[in-house]
């Protein structure tokens, strides 16, 4: 089995599990750090880039946070947060799951036609970049709108 099979192996088991804890989380209360934490813990993958056969060139490095941002847009639009016995909660979207489904099969397909052009290394790098570039917006997004709520919650603090 190479490379590329078993890392779309692991991404579709990290999509499903992405599924399961964004269901989850729509049940209890959201705070800050809830929002902010996946991104910085994500960010020590960026590690990745010490070892040369990961890292990219400009053009790459573009091309992935380029693509990144804009699947961010995708997720933005479906991340809400509504009051609820006076707690802030995430919204369940339904059109968020059919959304991740296809980031996910998009990203797969796209990972399955690159990987014959490009290293598994540039191609692993690309891919992870890609994902930072998505969540850091959504993230700060989610960040900026959980903020109002809670001003508007707690008055302003």
């Amino acid at each position: 089995m190479n490379y590329v099979v078993i890392s779309s192996i692991g991404a579709v088991f990290m999509g499903f599990l992405a599924l399961y804890v964004r269901m989850k989380a729509a049940k209890k209360p959201t705070n800050v750090r809830k929002i902010i934490m996946p991104p910085l813990f994500m960010s020590t993958g960026a590690l990745m880039y010490v070892v040369p056969e990961f890292r990219l060139t400009p053009i790459e490095m573009l091309e992935s946070i380029a693509l990144g941002m804009i699947f961010s847009i995708l997720l933005i639009k479906t991340s809400k947060f509504e009051i609820r016995d006076n707690e802030i909660y995430l919204k369940r979207s339904k059109a968020f799951i059919y959304i991740l489904v296809g980031l996910l099969i998009f990203r797969l397909g796209l990972k399955t036609i690159l990987s014959s052009t490009i290293d598994f290394g540039e191609l692993s790098g690309m891919f992870f970049l890609l994902a930072f570039s998505m969540i850091v917006p959504w993230r700060l997004a989610m960040y900026l709108s959980y903020k109002k709520l809670y001003q508007q919650l707690h008055g302003k603090k």
